[in-house]
């Protein structure tokens, strides 16, 4: 683009597949080795567009619910995680399990568990209507309130003797999360915090990645799809601190007059967005006239879970 857009792009690191999305895709893949086509999967893996068409196009059938899904075939169920009832049915129609929830949101769930065993209000600060947040409200539907905003504290209705505790959905922005605990905590000094944070390492690695470029970039490109909770956040992120910032599918969402003025352009993905996508990202910018291309240096996550098992 010359001098109407950017010579420069920082591509931050790490960014991509976590070991929960990577756990998942590979589950289906296993699955469909080992069993054959249609596969059926309760609502998408992950969240993103790529990695659901390509799981398709080799035999994975998609569906909102179990009754989409006939009598004793397999159903894995998202990394998103599911509500108690989808086990219960999924048993009660003879289907063959395999779980891909990632085992940080399982972690969640268990806490969920525990301390509404105990007596506890589970105060689950999240998006309404997302996977993750309907499967970890599920656990314990009748002790547990939606936070959606720092707005819906005033609606809580908390006996300020009532034992309570502040859980998250684990794509959230720390920052956000932050400053809704701050608001929870004042209002209710009885709530108590887990002994860990539920936000989940990638989502923390990726964000602190953007933090880290975003004073040299003045535009941000983030992989992944519009579903995606923490390819939003990271966006969101970038705006926090005065970037510009777009969350794109592919290349082909790329409006050029985004570039123009723009001195450095800063790339990140989702925790489920294909590499390939981001690579592809690269070659149009670089077509576009971005001549320097740097990569953040970050130490690798090193975090891997086990596929889960498939059953005979």
């Amino acid at each position: 683009m010359g001098e109407s857009g950017p010579a420069q792009a920082i591509v931050a690191k790490p960014r991509g597949f976590c070991a929960g999305v990577e756990r998942a895709i590979r589950a289906v893949e296993m699955a469909l080795e080992r069993f054959g086509p249609p596969i059926y999967v309760r609502k998408e893996i992950v969240h993103n567009l790529h990695v659901v068409q390509r799981l398709r196009e080799r035999g994975a059938a998609f569906v909102d619910e179990l009754d989409q899904v006939p009598s004793g075939a397999v159903i894995i169920l998202s990394a998103h995680g599911s509500p108690p009832e989808v086990y219960r049915e999924a048993e009660r129609r003879g289907l063959r399990v395999v779980d891909a929830t990632c085992p940080l949101v399982t972690k969640v769930h268990h806490e969920v568990r525990r301390y509404a065993e105990r007596g506890y209000r589970i105060i689950l600060i999240g998006h309404a209507g997302h996977d993750e947040v309907v499967g970890t409200m599920g656990q314990a539907p009748q002790r547990t309130d939606l936070i959606k905003r720092l707005e819906d504290i005033d609606r809580l209705n908390l006996d300020p003797r009532e034992k309570g505790v502040i859980l998250t959905q684990t794509t959230l922005s720390e920052d956000d999360t932050r400053e809704i605990v701050q608001a929870l905590r004042r209002r209710f000094p009885q709530l108590e915090l887990p002994g860990r944070n539920d936000i989940c390492y990638a989502t923390q690695n990726r964000q602190n990645a953007v933090k880290r470029i975003a004073d040299r970039v003045d535009l941000l490109l983030v992989v992944g799809s519009r579903n995606s909770s923490n390819s939003q956040r990271l966006t969101e992120v970038a705006r926090a601190r005065g970037v510009e910032s777009y969350l794109i599918d592919s290349p082909d969402d790329i409006d050029p007059a985004w570039l123009v003025g723009k001195r450095c352009v800063g790339i990140s993905s989702g925790a489920s967005a294909p590499e390939d996508v981001v690579q592809a990202v690269l070659v149009w910018l670089r077509k576009a006239g971005v001549s320097h291309v740097e990569e953040i240096e970050a130490p690798d996550e090193k975090v891997v879970f086990t596929v889960p098992k498939l059953s005979s």
